[in-house]
C-alpha cells in the first residue's frame, strides 16, 4: 500500500513538473515576434512552442501548461507576443487566436499523443488545429477590430500560413526525436 502511495504522491510531483516547466517554455518562447507592418496580428513561436509542448509531455499536460500561460498573461505578466499582457490584450482584436490555441492544443494534441510516429496525421491534426485556431482568431478579429471577414483573413491569417506550415514541419521533424530522449522524464 505505501508503494502505491509513494509512486501515485511522485507522478502527481512529475506531472505538476513538467506542467511548470511547459508554461514556462511557453512564457519564454510565446513573447518572442515579429510584428509586420500590415496587420494587427504578429507573428509568434507560440504555436510552435504548444507542438512541442504535445510532443514532450502529451496533450492534457500541454493544456494545462497552455490554460497556465493563458491565466499568467491575462493577469498581466509579459508573456505574450511582444512581451505583452493583461486582460486588454486577451479581449482585444488579437486575444481570438490565443483563445484559438486552445483548439490546437486540444486537437493536434490528442492525434499527436495517439499516433505519434505517424506523421501524416500528426501533420494533418496540426493543420485542423491551426485552421481552427485560424477560424476562431479571425472571426473574433473581424467584430472586434471592426473589419470585414476578408480584411481579417488578410490582416490575421494568409501573412501567416508559411510561417505556421514551418512550424510544423520543424515540429513533425524534432518533436518525436525529443520525446524519444525524454519520455522517461515526464
Amino acid at each position: 500500500m505505501e508503494e502505491i502511495i509513494k509512486s501515485t504522491t511522485s507522478e502527481k510531483i512529475r506531472n505538476i513538473v513538467a506542467i511548470g516547466l511547459m508554461s514556462a517554455f511557453l512564457c519564454v518562447l510565446g513573447p518572442v515576434s515579429l510584428t509586420l507592418p500590415f496587420t494587427p496580428v504578429p507573428i509568434s513561436l507560440t504555436i510552435f512552442a504548444i507542438y512541442m509542448c504535445i510532443y514532450l509531455v502529451g496533450w492534457k499536460k500541454s493544456l494545462a501548461s497552455l490554460l497556465t500561460y493563458i491565466l499568467l498573461g491575462t493577469i498581466g505578466l509579459p508573456v505574450f507576443s511582444g512581451f505583452s499582457g493583461g486582460l486588454a490584450k486577451v479581449t482585444g482584436p488579437t486575444g481570438g487566436y490565443i483563445f484559438g490555441f486552445i483548439f490546437i492544443c486540444i486537437i493536434s494534441g490528442y492525434v499527436i499523443t495517439k499516433h505519434m510516429n505517424n506523421y501524416f496525421l500528426c501533420a494533418l491534426s496540426m493543420i485542423a488545429g491551426t485552421a481552427i485556431c485560424y477560424m476562431f482568431g479571425t472571426l473574433w478579429l473581424a467584430y472586434f477590430a471592426h473589419m470585414t471577414l476578408k480584411a481579417a483573413l488578410y490582416a490575421g491569417v494568409i501573412p501567416f500560413i508559411s510561417a505556421d506550415l514551418v512550424k510544423i514541419i520543424v515540429a513533425l521533424i524534432i518533436g518525436p526525436a525529443i520525446n524519444k530522449r525524454i519520455k522517461d522524464v515526464f
